[in-house]
């Protein structure tokens, strides 16, 4: 079976799709993953362990052994599959990482729609045009919700397409949209965020994307609405959140699938300096923020450094400005799912992917949102005793970073708690369960 999987943003969003694409090339599928070229190298490392992973995969596609989702028959076992990079030009990362992408994001809802006008759009039938040349000889395509691409082209191509879910976007009673920044709205206020947020974006991307279906896809305009559509065809949606994060709500219907995290264990060795720097003391404590840029990143280092000195503790830091420090050190690039066990505590964002892979980990995390769905898993760390409430980056002041540290790195409790979460993530395997869930 030939596999699409568009994999959209950042370093958090692509790994666990190219996760994903490996588990299905491991059971002898010919998987294409199109992402922006900056993943190059993530791929072609997966991809070059694919013999590995095919052996490891061999019990599960031999347990599984149904066929897939358009009634074709899956690799098999003993298969050769192949992962490989189909790379876009247009790449979300560095919009968002400009000034002008930044200043867009910090610029409430009225900005946020002016600027993605202004930013997104013009880039979007560039950004159609190579997803669709890429797909169209895919069997099954595997796509993010917004924009409804995997809807448009199985629309164009007739092959059938499953939903990827990053966070717990479906609607239930059980707790709001995570893309609205309340904990609980009641039962029914709850269920009508979903309903409020899926309209919010048919207003914002509607008209773009019925441009689009005609201008570059030659399909008519879009009815019913792109979510409503996918609820009423039942298309299957892969949910990479573990069950132990977020319990599976109990209104959810059938076609979704909460597999846990899609995680992908690269090899990874610190460079000499970080190791050193390691070795050299008690465990540290990480702070970074991703793709998300402080509004002043020099003040926000020395906020994050004289809280840390405040609470006692050395630091690593990641994308934050630090000179002459014993005490601190400034890294790049670096595997998460190898560094965060070695450390004391995780200051994070709370994006999706850092916040499962800081969990997997099994230390407690301060989570600093700015904001989409960062504050509901800053929410999730605090309510399962894994880290203090968080922090927005907006509030930051060293005396309440300090204080959430010390309180990371000296309560039993906290550490306990989780330290049995990480447990428990390591022994999922999310991949094998989203492979199941496609009949792959």
């Amino acid at each position: 079976m030939r596999v699409a999987i568009l994999a959209f943003g950042s370093r958090g969003d692509t790994q666990p799709c190219v996760a994903l694409g490996a588990g299905l090339a491991a059971r002898g599928h010919r998987v294409t993953v199109v992402a922006a070229g900056r993943y190059g190298g993530l791929v072609e490392e997966a991809a070059g362990r694919r013999g590995d992973l095919r052996e490891a995969g061999r019990d599960g596609a031999a347990a599984q052994g149904a066929g897939r989702p358009d009634g074709g028959e899956a690799g098999g076992p003993g298969a050769r599959g192949t992962l490989e990079l189909s790379p876009i030009s247009v790449d979300p990362l560095r919009i968002v990482e400009s000034e002008e992408g930044q200043a867009w994001l910090r610029s409430g809802p009225a900005g946020f729609v002016r600027g993605f006008r202004r930013i997104v759009e013009p880039l979007a039938e560039r950004l159609v045009t190579e997803v669709d040349a890429a797909c169209a000889s895919a069997d099954l395509v595997l796509s993010p919700a917004l924009g409804g691409l995997g809807h448009h082209l199985s629309e164009r191509y007739g092959m059938p397409y499953a939903l990827l879910h990053f966070q717990p976007g479906e609607p239930t009673r059980a707790f709001p949209n995570p893309l609205v920044p309340f904990r609980t709205l009641g039962s029914a206020g709850n269920r009508a965020s979903y309903t409020l947020v899926e309209g919010l974006s048919g207003l914002l991307l509607g008209r773009m994307v019925d441009r689009l279906r005609g201008r570059v896809l030659g399909l008519g305009p879009m009815r019913g609405g792109m979510f409503r559509r996918a609820r009423a065809d039942g298309v299957p949606v892969l949910c990479g959140v573990s069950p132990s994060v977020v319990a599976r709500p109990a209104d959810w219907p059938d076609c979704v699938d909460l597999t846990g995290y899609w995680f992908m264990d690269r090899p990874w060795s610190p460079p000499a300096e970080l190791e050193d720097f390691l070795d050299a003391g008690p465990p540290p404590v990480y702070v970074g923020f991703g793709s998300m840029v402080p509004a002043d990143p020099a003040a926000t280092a020395r906020t994050v450094v004289a809280a840390l000195r405040a609470a006692g503790m050395r630091g690593v830091l990641q994308g934050l400005p630090c000179d002459g420090a014993d005490d601190m050190l400034v890294i790049g690039d670096a595997d998460h799912a190898r560094l965060f066990p070695r450390m004391a505590a995780v200051v994070h964002h709370g994006g999706a992917g850092t916040t499962g892979t800081a969990l997997r980990a099994g230390v407690p995390g301060v989570v600093c949102p700015f904001f989409s769905d960062q504050p509901f898993w800053g929410a999730r760390v605090a309510a399962l005793g894994a880290g203090p409430d968080p922090l927005p980056v907006r509030r930051l002041t060293a005396e309440g970073l300090a204080g959430r540290v010390a309180r990371a790195v000296r309560d039993a409790g906290m550490r306990a708690a989780a330290a049995r979460l990480g447990e428990r993530l390591r022994a999922e395997d999310g991949v094998a369960r989203a492979c199941q869930t496609l009949g792959a």
